[in-house]
Order: structure tokens, then C-alpha cells, then sequence
């Protein structure tokens, strides 16, 4: 996996990924940026929200559920010193579907955090993460 960051202007970046998709990180303006994109921390808590929600839809599709919409919702806490990491960080799961099996997706989501998230995994070892979701059946 590679991708390259670039300085636009001010503290403007663009980063390119490997598969050739691009987008636009910047400060806020009392870090002498223009807020014109994400904040690179931001940006890795997207990150840890993607690749979890990747892992829960694809379980719950092989595990034959009536899946309509999966949201992901990510609340974190930093340090209040330099370097200020993630402290802690929640992450509340909405699924959506017909019939779904309330232990089926309590799996799925075990399954993300414990084995498969690589992005949880990698960050669990500076943050307390915490994990829940609900489930919405549009029976």
C-alpha cells in the first residue's frame, strides 16, 4: 500500500492514494490553515469508520442477513498534551434491515474489533476502544 501527500499552500495538503483517488486535508485557521478540507485526525478516524463498517457489512451479508444501511458513527477523545493521540474512541454502529438477527450482528461487530479491523487493532493499542449499535428492522 502506498499513497503521497502533497503541500498545496498555506497548510493545505492533497493525498493521493495507490488506487488513484485524491482528497484535500487542511487546518483549522488558527493553525494557519483556510479549513478547506479534513483534518488529518479526522481523516484517521474516517478512516477506522470505513474499514469497520467494511468488515460489519461484509459479515452480515455472508451471514445472510436482509441488510439495507450500515452507519457508523465515531466520538474520540485526545490527549490534551503533545502528541495528543486518541485517548479514547467510541464507535456506534446503526444497521438497518429486515429481520435481523440482533446476536448475528452483535457478531459482526465483536468479529470487526477483535480479529478483523486492522485500523482498530493498530489504534486500540493508545486508545480505549468502545464499541455499540442498534438496530433498526424495516419489517
Amino acid at each position: 500500500m502506498k499513497c503521497r501527500i502533497k503541500w498545496l499552500d498555506h497548510m493545505s495538503f492533497v493525498g493521493e492514494s495507490g488506487s488513484g483517488h485524491s482528497v484535500v486535508m487542511d487546518g483549522a485557521a488558527e493553525a494557519g490553515g483556510r479549513n478547506l478540507g479534513v483534518r488529518p485526525m479526522e481523516m484517521l478516524l474516517l478512516g477506522l469508520g470505513g474499514c469497520t463498517a467494511f468488515d460489519v457489512v461484509s459479515i452480515l451479508h455472508k451471514s445472510r442477513q436482509d441488510l439495507v444501511d450500515c452507519e457508523v458513527e465515531v466520538v474520540a477523545e485526545r490527549a490534551d498534551s503533545i502528541p495528543k493521540i486518541f485517548t479514547k474512541i467510541h464507535i456506534h454502529f446503526i444497521v438497518s434491515g429486515r429481520a435481523l438477527d440482533q446476536i448475528k450482528v452483535a457478531k459482526a461487530v465483536d468479529l470487526s474489533a477483535d480479529k478483523y479491523c486492522s485500523a482498530s487493532r493498530m489504534l486500540e493499542k493508545t486508545a480505549a476502544i468502545t464499541h455499540d449499535f442498534e438496530i433498526i428492522n424495516l419489517d
